[in-house]
C-alpha cells in the first residue's frame, strides 16, 4: 500500500477512536432520562424499584454508617485534601490549575443539577423516612460519586505502578457503592434514586475525564 494510503488509514483510525470517547457520557444520560420519565408518570419501574426497596431496607448501625459516606461533611473534605495535593504536585507545570478547578467547579455543579431534578420529580420518601417528597435524584449518592470520583482522577496519573492504580480505583468504588448500599438498606432512598445518581455522575465524570486527556500536558501519564 503506498504511503499516503497508510497515513489515510491511520488518520481514519484515529479519528474512530477519539469519536469514541465523546460517546461515553451518551449511554448514561439517556439512562437518566429514561428512569426519571419512568418515575414522574409512575411507570411500571418504579413499581418494582418499590418491590425490590421493601426486600433491601433493614435500618441498622451499619447502613447509617455508609450512607454517611455520602454527607458533604464527609466526601467533600476528601476531595478537597487531594485537590490541595495535586496542586502542590503540579504548580511548576503550565495549566497546573486547570485540572483541580475543574474538579471543583464539578463538585459545585452537583446540587445546581440534583436540586431542579428534585423539585421536578417530586417523588416521596420510603416508609422508612419521615413523610415527605424531593428523594429522587440522591444527592448523597452524587455527592460521594464526584468527590471520590474526581479525586481518583486527578490522582491516578501521579501513581507510579499499576498496583497502586488499582487500589485508588478499587478504594472510590468501595466508597461510592458502600455509601449506596448504606442509603438504600436504610431506607433513606429507593433504589432508583441511587441508580439516577450513578447515571448522573457517569456523565460528569466521563466528562472531566475527557477534559483532563485533553488538557495533561503530553510529558505527564494518562
Amino acid at each position: 500500500m503506498p504511503i499516503s494510503g497508510n497515513q489515510d488509514l491511520a488518520e481514519s483510525t484515529t479519528a474512530r477512536h477519539s469519536r469514541f470517547p465523546a460517546l461515553l457520557p451518551g449511554l448514561p444520560a439517556l439512562l437518566l432520562a429514561l428512569i426519571t420519565w419512568q418515575v414522574v408518570a409512575d411507570g411500571p419501574l418504579v413499581r418494582l424499584d418499590e418491590r425490590v426497596s421493601r426486600g433491601l431496607v433493614h435500618p441498622d448501625g451499619l447502613s447509617e454508617f455508609l450512607s454517611d459516606l455520602g454527607n458533604v461533611q464527609v466526601a467533600v473534605p476528601v476531595l478537597a485534601v487531594s485537590l490541595g495535593h495535586v496542586a502542590l504536585q503540579s504548580r511548576r507545570t503550565d495549566r497546573w490549575w486547570l485540572p483541580v478547578t475543574a474538579a471543583a467547579l464539578l463538585m459545585a455543579l452537583v446540587p445546581a443539577l440534583i436540586i431542579p431534578l428534585k423539585e421536578l420529580t417530586d417523588r416521596p420518601g420510603t416508609p422508612a423516612v419521615p413523610p415527605g417528597t424531593g428523594y429522587y435524584p440522591s444527592g448523597h449518592t452524587a455527592t460521594a460519586a464526584v468527590a471520590y470520583g474526581c479525586a481518583t482522577l486527578l490522582l491516578l496519573p501521579r501513581l507510579g505502578t499499576p498496583v497502586a492504580r488499582r487500589a485508588l480505583v478499587t478504594a472510590c468504588l468501595v466508597l461510592v457503592l458502600g455509601a449506596s448500599y448504606g442509603l438504600v438498606r436504610r431506607g433513606y432512598h429507593w433504589p432508583l434514586d441511587v441508580v439516577a445518581s450513578w447515571c448522573l455522575c457517569a456523565v460528569l465524570l466521563s466528562s472531566l475525564w475527557l477534559f483532563l486527556r485533553r488538557t495533561t500536558p503530553p510529558r505527564q501519564p494518562r
